[in-house]
């Protein structure tokens, strides 16, 4: 481990030798991740992507890529395009990455069975927006907005999120 990686304990992140406290997955921590069960994968996870609304705040980093009106998550096990952004009109199921909530304002996307997948395994374990302190996701990692800025800010390459 190394200080630019995101290490999950109890009660926080650690990050850059700071503390973070967040939420996870109203399932809790889990080892065998299925699509709906709710629950943060444990592993080792790298994060490979930064998404943002351009029209709700600047670009957190360089390569940050802007969510378009017809972007979504693909969270249909048995479509090709299963864990991956999709465009609207999709016919599977899907999640809106440009929400009426501030909750995907800034997402950032982990290596969690993306960018191969096998069916049924999870799809969008990312990093959010909290919708409050406390409230559990469905199974992504959520902050506050300005801890959530200040991780995407500070990120490195070689940045984990560690989840034992």
């Amino acid at each position: 481990m190394n200080a630019h990686d995101l290490v999950l304990t109890p009660t926080h992140i650690r990050f850059l030798n700071r503390r973070f406290p967040c939420t996870i997955g109203q399932g809790g921590l889990t080892s065998d991740k299925s699509e709906g069960d709710g629950a943060t994968p444990r592993g080792t996870h790298r994060i490979v992507d930064i998404f943002y609304r351009a029209d709700r705040l600047t670009a957190p980093t360089p390569n940050a890529k802007p969510i378009g009106p017809r972007d979504l998550w693909s969270d249909a096990p048995t479509d090709p395009a299963y864990n991956s952004r999709v465009q609207a009109p999709y016919p599977h199921s899907h999640e809106q990455m440009r929400r009426a909530d501030p909750m995907y304002d800034l997402i950032l996307v982990t290596d969690w069975n993306y960018p191969n997948t096998t069916p049924h395994k999870g799809s969008a374990i990312f990093l959010h927006q909290w919708r409050r302190p406390g409230r559990p996701t469905a199974g992504c990692v959520a902050f506050a907005r300005p801890h959530l800025r200040f991780i995407a800010q500070n990120l490195r390459p070689h940045s984990r999120l560690i989840i034992r």
